[in-house]
């Protein structure tokens, strides 16, 4: 006998997802992607390409968020996603950490 329970999505990442797909268009797409320990990560590529990406504790939950929020869709890191994806100024500081600050390394092609 399987019990199947609901995951409640968290109200605060389906309302900071909410908020940013209205600041960055209407529409978006969402890339579910599991990190090991820390969770599940869910990128999302507004329509403008500008990427924001929230953690959840597992993939149910991040199914549960996707759910809660009717213009994201689920998509994969395939041609149509990655041809819109434009990381923020700054992104590529934030996420290549000590890399960021060292000379020995070129810079991001937006950062230049």
């Amino acid at each position: 006998m399987s019990v199947e329970t609901k995951i409640a999505a968290p109200a605060d990442i389906v309302s900071s997802l909410r908020s940013f797909v209205a600041e960055h268009g209407e529409t978006a797409k969402a890339v579910i992607q599991p990190v090991g320990r820390a969770g599940v990560r869910i990128t999302v590529v507004a329509e403008d390409g500008v990427l924001g990406d929230r953690m959840v504790p597992n993939v149910a939950t991040a199914h549960a968020v996707l759910e809660a929020l009717p213009n994201v869709t689920a998509s994969e890191w395939d041609r149509e996603v990655t041809s819109i994806a434009t990381p923020r100024k700054g992104h590529w500081e934030k996420m290549a950490g000590w890399v960021a600050r060292s000379t020995r390394f070129p810079k991001a092609r937006n950062e230049r």
